[in-house]
Order: C-alpha cells, then sequence, then structure tokens
C-alpha cells in the first residue's frame, strides 16, 4: 500500500553510471555559473494556453517554421533553427531563476489593498497622485482664457464635485490596484444609456451628477467575440464592457487607468489590470524594514565578550554553567568595573557601525527607485550610498508626473469638462465648445526667486523702452498680461491721439493740451502791453 514492498532501482556502482544520475538530476543553480542547463527532453517549465501559428517560408518547396528549435533541422538545403519554441525555456535559463521570476505574479487585488496600509507604500502610491496635482492648471477655450463669469461658474462646480480629490484618488488606487475605473454619473431617461457607446448628444441639462470610482474587486470585465479571435481589432484583448452592480457598461462611458499594461498573455490573469506598485515594491519594502529593524539589534549586541572557560566542565555540570552564564550576562553592562579572577582570560570585540546608516538607506532607495520617487523626496532625508554626493535632481521626477499629467488625468478631465460644458454651461450660458487643460508647471518658485525673475523682466523692459524698441505702452501692457509681475490689476491708458497734419485749422502743427493753453495764457496775461506808434500824418 504504501511502496514497502516495491522493488528499489539498483543504485549504480561505476563512476560513469554515477556521473550521468548526477547530471540527469542537476538542471540548473541560481545563477548560470551555478550547474549544467535544463536537458532538451524535459517538457517546458510553462505550458502555454494555446501555441499560435508560427510564420513559415518555403525552402525548396518544403514549408519550414521560422522560429522552429525542435534538434531535427530543416529539410535538405535549408538553414539549421536559431529560435527557441514558444513558451519554453530548454536551457536559456536555469530552473530557479526560471522560478523566481515566475513567481512575480498577480497577487490579488485583497493584497494589494493590505500592502498599501504600510507607510512606505502608501507615501509611494500617494505622493506623485499629490504633486501632479498641486500647481493645479488653467482652463481655455480656442487658446484664450475663459469669461470670468463662466470660469467663476465652472470652478464652483469642480469644487461641488470635488475634482482636485478625483484626480487624487484616481492615480494613487490606480497604482495601488493597477487599474482604477471611473465612472461617470448621468441621469437618462434611456434605460440602455450606459449600454450603448458614449453619445454627448444624449446628455440632458443638468442631468451630470460627477465622477464615481470603483474598486477592482466590484467590478467584472466582459469581452465579446470580436476582442478575444481578431488580433487586428482595434480593441483586441479590451473589454468591450463592464458589469458593476449587475449593470453592463460599455467602455466608453469609463476612463480607465492602468500602471505597468501587460502582454496579452497576462492579461486575463491580471482582470485586463496592471502591475501594481505593491507587487513590484513589498518585497524591497520588507528588506528596507528589516535591515532597519536589525539596526538597533545591531547596536545592543555591538559588543561580543569572550570569556575562556572549560567547555568539558561547562558541559559535565550545565546547571551550573547556565547559573553562572546568567550572572555574567546580569552584570555585563553595569557601565562600570568588570571583575576577572587570576585565572580568568576576558576578551572583548566591538562590532563597527560605520556604514550601517548607508545600507539601510540603499535599501530605502531601492524601493524608492520602483516607485519613481526620489528617494530624497519620499524619504525626506538626504541619500546615503551609490557613492552619492547628496544633490537632488527633480528633472526626471517632474518628467514622469507630466507623463501622469498628460495620459492619465487629462483624460479624466476632457470628459468632465465635456459633460460639463454639455449640462451646465450651454444651458446657462449658450456656450458650449471645448474646453482644453493647461497645467501648471510643476517646479513653483519661492518669493525671493519670483522677485528675482520680476526684477530681470523690469530691467530688460527699460533697456528696451529706452533704445525705443518698445513704447512705454508696451510695457506697461506685459506687467498688465503678467499675473505673476504684481501689476496685473492696472488699467491700460488710452492712447495718445496723433498730431495733426501741417496746414490743418488751428495752426501748422497739433493743437497743444488744454493744460498747456491755460499756462500759456497766464502767462501772456502778466506780460506788459505792447506800445502802440502813430502813424505820421494822422
Amino acid at each position: 500500500m504504501f511502496g514497502w514492498f516495491r522493488k528499489k532501482p539498483k543504485a549504480p556502482h561505476t563512476a560513469d553510471a554515477i556521473r550521468e544520475a548526477v547530471a540527469a538530476a542537476v538542471t540548473g543553480g541560481l545563477f548560470s555559473t551555478h550547474g549544467r542547463a535544463r536537458t532538451r527532453d524535459r517538457q517546458p517549465f510553462m505550458p502555454m494556453p494555446f501555441q499560435p501559428p508560427k510564420p513559415s517560408r518555403t525552402v525548396k518547396g518544403a514549408s519550414v517554421g521560422m522560429d522552429t528549435d525542435d534538434g531535427q533541422g530543416g529539410p535538405a538545403g535549408a538553414p539549421l533553427p536559431t529560435k527557441p519554441d514558444y513558451g519554453s525555456s530548454y536551457g536559456t535559463i536555469s530552473d530557479t531563476q526560471l522560478s523566481w521570476f515566475a513567481s512575480q505574479a498577480f497577487i490579488g487585488y485583497q493584497l494589494c489593498a493590505l500592502l498599501s496600509q504600510h507607510w512606505l507604500i502608501d507615501k509611494a502610491c500617494s505622493m506623485p497622485a499629490k504633486d501632479a496635482v498641486r500647481n493645479g492648471y488653467d482652463l481655455k477655450i480656442d487658446g484664450a482664457d475663459l469669461p470670468k463669469d463662466i470660469h467663476s461658474f465652472i470652478r464652483a462646480i469642480d469644487k461641488q464635485f470635488g475634482v482636485k480629490r478625483q484626480l487624487i484618488e484616481f492615480v494613487r488606487k490606480g497604482r495601488i490596484f493597477g487599474i482604477r475605473i471611473a465612472m461617470f454619473k448621468v441621469d437618462s431617461d434611456d434605460p440602455e444609456y450606459y449600454l450603448k457607446p458614449f453619445n454627448i448628444d444624449g446628455v440632458a441639462p443638468g442631468a451630470y451628477r460627477g465622477i464615481v470610482q470603483i474598486d477592482p474587486y466590484w467590478i467584472v470585465p466582459e469581452l465579446i467575440s470580436q476582442n478575444l479571435i481578431n488580433p487586428d481589432d482595434l480593441h483586441f484583448y479590451v473589454p468591450e464592457f463592464w458589469r458593476i452592480s449587475g449593470q453592463i457598461i460599455h467602455r466608453s462611458h469609463l476612463i480607465i487607468f492602468t500602471t505597468g499594461d501587460v502582454p496579452d498573455v497576462l492579461k486575463p490573469s491580471y482582470y485586463y489590470g496592471g502591475v501594481s506598485v505593491p507587487q513590484r515594491i513589498y518585497e524591497r519594502v520588507y528588506a528596507a524594514e528589516r535591515s532597519a529593524n536589525e539596526a538597533p539589534m545591531l547596536l545592543m549586541t555591538k559588543r561580543l565578550t569572550v570569556m575562556m572557560t572549560d567547555l568539558a566542565a561547562a558541559v559535565a555540570d550545565p546547571d551550573k554553567f547556565q547559573e553562572r552564564m546568567q550572572w555574567w550576562t546580569e552584570n555585563r553592562d553595569n557601565y562600570g568595573v568588570k571583575l576577572n579572577g587570576p585565572d580568568d582570560k576576558l576578551e572583548q570585540f566591538d562590532t563597527a557601525l560605520a556604514d550601517v546608516d548607508a545600507v539601510i538607506l540603499t535599501q530605502y532607495q531601492l524601493s524608492a527607485a520602483i516607485a519613481e520617487v526620489p528617494g530624497t523626496k519620499l524619504l525626506g532625508t538626504q541619500p546615503k550610498g551609490f557613492n552619492s554626493t547628496g544633490e537632488f535632481e527633480e528633472s526626471s521626477y517632474h518628467e514622469f508626473l507630466e507623463s501622469l499629467q498628460e495620459n492619465d488625468m487629462t483624460p479624466l478631465l476632457d470628459r468632465h469638462y465635456l459633460l460639463v460644458m454639455k449640462s451646465y454651461i450651454e444651458p446657462k450660458f449658450g456656450v458650449n465648445k471645448r474646453v482644453d487643460i493647461s497645467w501648471n508647471e510643476l517646479d513653483a518658485m519661492t518669493a525671493q526667486e519670483q522677485a528675482a525673475v520680476n526684477a530681470t523682466k523690469a530691467a530688460t523692459g527699460a533697456a528696451l523702452v529706452a533704445s525705443g524698441a518698445i513704447e512705454p505702452r508696451d510695457e506697461t501692457g506685459r506687467l498688465i498680461a503678467d499675473p505673476q509681475s504684481g501689476y496685473s490689476g492696472l488699467q491700460i491708458p488710452p492712447p495718445e491721439p496723433p498730431p495733426s497734419p501741417a496746414g490743418a485749422p488751428g495752426g501748422g502743427g497739433a493743437e497743444p493740451p488744454a493744460g498747456t493753453r491755460a499756462a500759456a495764457a497766464g502767462v501772456a496775461a502778466k506780460l506788459p502791453a505792447p506800445k502802440q506808434t502813430a502813424e505820421k500824418g494822422a
């Protein structure tokens, strides 16, 4: 029953037989230098759900697979195979390595939510979302600013719907789960409004109610045959519908954010989402936290005391030995004098802790690298290790934030303002145009930096006015148009009247201003009257 009476195989006795048995058992190690490669007669490590057709070519009348590697070679005159079979390692990677990489699979949405409670993982998911929307954005229509009444009305709607909070949660939860779905609530008389593709003309005045975001464990993707059988389809392996609370919703009504998009063959296992930040970072965060916890333990045990003793006597009387060790431990850290017998030998070794902080922070910096957030910003400390100089460069982080704004946040805002214009602005103001999003600069200047920039602009403007390149009115207009100048509330003075042409009534030049004429009349009144000369013969 338990195989006790089965005949045992005969053990090899010759050296060659032993070597063959060991070679058959060893299939690889952790690194490529750790052992033999896997044998070619073994089955592929990971069976694939399907085998796609392989491209072929004709060589002397015979069809030859271009990626064949069956070890048999092609027909006469055909070149030897060059690629391994699809889905098989066949010795190109060891079993140990392949097992480790294959273990980096989808961990489940519940586990993603559980891991997101950790302070470092939560900061890694939340910080980019908050930084991307911190400086806000401007709204424009046809490249110009919105009228003040429309702008104020839209901002009031944004505050009511909590648009900034929605943007932060959209990216934060998307990074936690690898996918985030935003649904736009619209009241419609059509019971199949969400089943049909999105149509802005079907939105009635006042029907838009806001944005709803749904965690992925409450939704189910549903694909149609066109999404599954035609790789040349525009939406191949993209769910056509999503079932939410029993309601089937067409994908066009949703804005979907994914992180780390995976190839088609892995999409079903990820429920058509992406690789989440917790899945990528959990192992490195655990190593960093373990390293940090090791520091106080290492500090408390950095002094190792070695006392020479008779081990045979200690083993012979273990109770007495344990009693003496307990007494020595209690009196070891007395911060004073240690007693030592004339025949006792005692040595003490101290563990150096010079680079422990660099080792610990290096582990945290590796976690920050996975999260695509600079370590100095994520941890709030100066970098250690990696031969770091302590300088903090934000340009790459700002590029990452700009990608979040352009690729992930802007589509959400575009749909939001499309519905706002149709549902609220058009009925009230009679305007229904596309609203463009213009994100503000990420690197906000301090007051001192802004003052230095304004001083430079003022010096440039003064030089241009002095040289006659521009008029003073032009410089005044620049100050008014610059919202950071401090003079944006000024009014542009009216233009001066052009000079009168020569020969026109009133003189050969421009008429002097009224103030000048009054001053001239006052001066003339003070002058003595001219003497009159009588004509001869009068």
